[in-house]
């Protein structure tokens, strides 16, 4: 694909990064002269040192034969200002035109099926997919990461093993004899490493697990590992910026359009700790049914007492996340049951997960993820993040003339760089076995390392 990003910040150099990567075309603008020199001096793309809400800059960049846009400027306005401009501009072909937005106005704009809105074909809130994530963690127990696929009961859960629990020292050629429902260990994370398992891989106390399971079989496996938690109710939020409004939102509001995908909506007490007087006001206004407590959470005196005691989580939502990451593990230590924290990058995510924090949402990899999935092209639906660099989560589709289409799983020759987790035939959702015979219009979930995923992907790709 032909593809131009509009910004090149964090998120539009990662993007950027990935997609040549995945050998398309790029086209960088930024009006920042040192960023730019920045990123032509890194990337193998084109870069323009120039703003891009400008027809001629459009036009340098390709925009008349590209085949996506993506605005990640620092603008919601002029993001949607560069998308109007490339319609009036692209008109031979389609193109696909994604704006990044922070002004919570626009997430109405978000709607399930696309559907274009002020000539943008996509919006992308990252407050409202950090938010969105968090709430599913958190129905799920904040047991670990949470990923749910289009229109199926399965879900992708993870679970850390716990000493002396029936899965401690499990090899995986017996799982089935151990759990008795359809589910599927998927990843091993073990001292930092990230494994695609095999039937003769041991499990072991300490390791993380990624299990694919209906959602309502998850915990009884999650008990075998070892879980005993109890469901969570009283929430705390660190931060009452705009990410732990939305948050809060989402578990107050029933009606909130960022909790709109979960369908058994739990009562949740919410309590903010925030040191700004003013945004504890707001807050109080918004959220009368929230406690509001004008404190900060750094303050050892105020983490040590009875205010907090009996939160089954805490949600550190602060811009400072050294400090969300440092006061999610200290809390764990003063008997908060279940932590999350906001990261900005993956950098960070590792490290907090490895110091014991229970679930990450690293910002920028959320946002990155959700322009993948409208970009992907008619093959590919959804792109999904486990935080890990070297590891893709794909959802994708067989399309017409694919080569494996009326052949065995056994053509779909993943070696050890892929897993097929999942398919949905006909409304119907199942984990695949060796008899397993694919068809056009399968919709597929696969797991794959980064450097094995061009060679899988050419085998459900469409041929003409």
């Amino acid at each position: 694909m032909r593809i131009v990003i509009a910004g090149a910040g964090n998120t539009g150099t990662q993007l950027a990064k990935f997609l040549i990567q995945e050998k398309h075309d790029i086209s960088l603008i930024e009006a920042n002269e040192d960023r730019a020199k920045h990123v032509s001096n890194r990337h193998d793309c084109m870069v323009i040192h120039n703003k891009a809400n400008n027809v001629k800059v459009l036009m340098e960049a390709g925009i008349e034969k590209a085949d996506a846009l993506i605005c990640v400027t620092g603008s919601d306005e002029v993001n949607m200002i560069i998308c109007g401009l490339a319609s009036s501009i692209a008109t031979e072909k389609k193109l696909i035109k994604i704006a990044r937005v922070y002004n919570d106005d626009y997430m109405q704009l978000i709607r399930p099926g696309g559907g274009q809105h002020l000539g943008v074909d996509h919006f992308v809130h990252p407050g409202m997919e950090a938010a969105s994530s968090i709430i599913k963690a958190i129905e799920h127990g904040v047991i670990g990461d949470i990923v749910s696929f289009s229109d199926t009961p399965y879900e992708l859960g993870s679970i850390e093993i716990v000493r002396g629990s029936a899965m401690d020292g499990l090899v995986l050629k017996d799982y089935r004899k151990l759990v008795p429902h359809e589910s599927l260990v998927t990843l091993v994370e073990r001292d930092n490493e990230v494994m695609l398992p095999s039937g003769s891989t041991e499990l072991i106390h300490g390791d993380r697990i990624h299990v694919l399971a209906d959602n309502k079989n998850l915990p009884a496996i999650y008990k075998l590992a070892g879980d005993t938690q109890k469901p969570i109710r009283k929430i705390g939020i660190a931060g009452g910026g705009k990410l732990g409004a939305l948050i809060a939102e989402g578990l107050l509001d029933k009606d909130s359009v960022i909790s709109r995908d979960i369908k058994d909506k739990k009562n949740h007490h919410v309590i903010f700790i925030e040191h700004d007087s003013k945004i504890c006001y707001k807050l109080a206004a918004r959220f009368p049914d929230a406690l509001v407590l004008r404190e900060d959470i750094s303050d050892e005196s105020f983490a040590s007492g009875e205010e907090l005691n009996g939160l089954d989580c805490l949600i550190t939502t602060t811009a400072n996340e050294e400090l969300n990451i440092i006061t999610a593990v200290y809390m764990k230590s003063k008997g908060v049951t279940r932590t999350i924290a906001i990261v900005n990058g993956s950098g960070y995510a590792a490290m907090a997960r490895h110091l014991g924090v229970d679930v990450v949402i690293p910002m920028m990899s959320v946002v990155v993820d959700s322009i993948l999935s409208h970009l992907m092209g008619s093959n590919v639906k959804e792109v999904h993040s486990l935080g890990y660099e070297n590891i893709d989560l794909i959802e994708a589709e067989i399309g017409k003339n694919a080569p494996v289409i009326d052949k065995p799983i056994s053509a779909f020759k993943l070696t050890e760089g892929g897993l097929l987790l999942l398919v949905k035939r006909e409304g119907i959702s199942f984990i695949p076995k060796g008899d397993y015979i694919f068809r056009e219009g399968d919709r597929i979930v696969v797991i794959a390392n980064v450097d094995s995923r061009l060679e899988i992907e050419k085998y459900w790709r469409s041929k003409q």
